[in-house]
């Protein structure tokens, strides 16, 4: 069976606002195929001002803290960038791409199937350096 990939209806251009945005992505990362066990937090980083858009910036902190170690060793953090056109009509949804650290692979929500290997992967890379040092 192919894989259909989950995503929300995103806002339009004109009816953006950076906390709607924070939301929304909220909203996205619920469909995410994830264990119980991680916890998140997002938060807006900051507006970037380019000639044709806006770009707001977002981060994902996510962990899976126990009650032997409440506070976890690392954690993996997702970028999100809202983009808002500014030649484009301002009925238009908004553009929405993430990626996750360490990682150049840009990924948007209508065509990709987020994977909690992706973060166990990062989590593990961690720990192995920090032991390491």
């Amino acid at each position: 069976a192919e894989y259909v990939a989950k995503n929300i209806p995103w806002t339009t251009c004109e009816n953006f606002t950076v906390e709607g945005g924070r939301q929304q992505i909220e909203e996205y990362i619920s469909t995410w195929e994830v264990h119980e066990s991680w916890l998140h937090w997002s938060e807006f980083l900051h507006e970037e001002e380019l000639k044709y858009s806006k770009r707001y910036h977002y981060r994902v902190l996510w962990s899976i803290p126990t009650r032997r170690k409440p506070i976890p060793r690392a954690t993996a953090s997702v970028y999100f960038i809202i983009e808002i056109s500014k030649i484009k009509p301002d009925t238009l949804p908004v553009e929405v791409f993430f990626f996750l650290e360490a990682s150049r692979l840009i990924h948007r929500p209508e065509q990709c199937r987020f994977r909690e290997k992706w973060l166990k992967d990062i989590i593990e890379n961690k720990i192995i350096l920090m032991e390491s040092l």
